[in-house]
């Protein structure tokens, strides 16, 4: 891929031109956490030679994936359905990279089978932990 040299943002989106002259642009409408953030935490990002980060917002957006048509597949639309899930949090639960987890949900990369399978396990792990707080457990917060 030709290097990025100019990023930009509008009230939507956000815009990427390489070298070559090509321009591309994600919605922020397609990622919860940049479709809530204010303009000033959009502004609040850093780049490398892969993609655009939001520390703050724990959002990536590698470069790659502008110029690649989304598939919709089984991560993805768990991560959009519920953008209270952090896949961050999730890839490093698993020990994975989380360039990589955001290839995967972006569908950029497959995962394969087993690897698909211990994503959703630990995913389903979170869940029964969630759920296994007992009342009690919940007496140290206070309302």
């Amino acid at each position: 891929m030709e290097k990025v040299i100019k990023i930009w943002l509008t009230d939507s989106e956000i815009w990427i031109q390489t070298e070559d002259g090509k321009t591309a642009s994600e919605r922020f409408a397609d990622y919860p956490r940049l479709k809530f953030a204010t303009p000033e935490q959009r502004k609040n990002y850093t780049t490398d030679d892969f993609g655009i980060h939001w520390e703050k917002l724990d959002e990536d957006l590698s470069f790659e994936g502008f110029f690649q048509k989304k598939n919709d597949n089984l991560l993805y639309r768990l991560f959009m359905e519920h953008p209270e899930l952090n896949a961050s949090a999730i890839a490093r639960r698993m020990g994975i990279s989380q360039s990589l987890f955001a290839q995967y949900i972006s569908g950029i990369k497959k995962p394969s089978e087993k690897r698909l399978n211990e994503i959703l396990s630990t995913m389903q792990e979170v869940g029964r932990e969630l759920m296994s707080i007992k009342v009690e457990d919940r007496s140290l917060v206070t309302v």
